[in-house]
């Protein structure tokens, strides 16, 4: 595993917010958050855009996850559970997305906006590994943005993370752990 930065990259920080907390995860969800906010604090520090996103709603197609569920169409998320993290300390310059998919750029303007930054690069983490975080790198490499996945500030359901780290995400990116990312800013 190694991750290279790009000389303008953006941390994507996907759905760390009030209604993931509790969840069994492969890695205690405590840390996965101290460790995103360590990011986006050292993100900040050097004036790299930092991407807070947030889901509020489910996409409206039909799945065997929703069918099973009994349900049908798009489902809202309960606002209680759409606020971010008081421990990311959101910030005015960052940019907030909110998304009603399961990757952040398909229902979202948030190609345009990190275009418009001249980012070539995402750096991300957050939950869940093989949903959101999984499903947004695809996007963004599909768009041409390198990808780079921290795969110690992520997490998901042990069985679907590994899965995930192991056999999808070096497909469209690379991997490294925060300490691996911390590193590389600290040498710019």
């Amino acid at each position: 595993m190694s991750i290279e930065l790009d000389p303008t990259p953006a941390l994507v920080v996907i759905d760390l917010q009030t209604g993931i907390l509790g969840q069994p995860t492969a890695h205690p969800i405590d840390g996965v958050v101290s460790r995103a906010a360590a990011l986006a604090r050292a993100f900040r520090a050097r004036r790299l855009p930092v991407v807070l996103v947030n889901v509020v709603a489910t996409a409206p197609g039909r799945t065997e996850r929703t069918k099973a569920m009994n349900l049908s169409g798009s489902q809202t998320i309960p606002e209680a559970g759409t606020r971010l993290l008081d421990e990311l300390d959101q910030q005015p310059t960052d940019i907030t997305v909110t998304k009603r998919t399961l990757g952040a750029f398909g229902s979202t303007d948030l190609d345009a906006r990190l275009r418009s930054l001249g980012v070539t690069q995402i750096v991300l983490v957050g939950v869940a590994t093989s949903s959101g975080v999984e499903s947004t790198g695809r996007s963004a490499h599909e768009l041409g943005y390198d990808v780079a996945f921290v795969t110690d500030a992520m997490t998901d359901a042990a069985e679907a993370h590994e899965a995930s780290v192991s056999l999808q995400l070096p497909k469209i990116g690379e991997l490294g752990t925060t300490d691996d990312v911390l590193a590389l800013l600290d040498a710019r």
